[in-house]
């Protein structure tokens, strides 16, 4: 019989999380070099609207978001991630949902998310979510009402 997984927290993100995750980017999506996409300021600046998710003191997931300044009713999803082995079992979903009970706090309804026409896991992830794929330019966007 296999032992459950450790109870997973999930918490603001701070601004020390950038040293813990960062180096972890790369080896999560396989190689792909990932790591410049996800500067520092999120973890300094974005703390409300950033989550980390951790396992017995492990990052096993995060979520790094903002509110929109230009536009009062968005938000913007950044960058999510979730370790690999943890992937398929609602982490994801989990963050999310931490993201838009705070998007809402602030009075947002619409939240967006931009990712590769390629990148396939991410569109079909999102799709099953809610999110609308929207015209744009080389990179995809989806929105969500919330």
């Amino acid at each position: 019989m296999a032992a459950a997984p450790p109870p997973t927290t999930i918490r603001n993100a701070e601004a020390t999380d950038y040293e813990r995750i960062s180096p972890l980017l790369d080896d999560w999506w396989g190689g792909r070099p990932m790591r410049d996409l996800l500067p520092r300021l999120f973890f300094e600046h974005f703390r409300e609207t950033s989550f980390v998710a951790e396992e017995d003191g492990e990052v096993v997931g995060f979520l790094n978001g903002f509110l929109s300044q230009t536009f009062p009713d968005e938000a913007y999803i950044h960058f999510v991630g979730v370790r690999p082995d943890r992937r398929g079992a609602g982490l994801a979903s989990e963050l999310y949902e931490r993201f838009f009970a705070v998007a809402r706090e602030h009075g947002r309804s619409l939240v967006r998310w931009v990712t590769s026409p390629v990148n396939d896991g991410s569109i079909a992830f999102h799709r099953a979510r809610g999110f609308a794929v929207e015209p744009g330019d080389e990179y995809l966007r989806l929105s969500r009402a919330i």
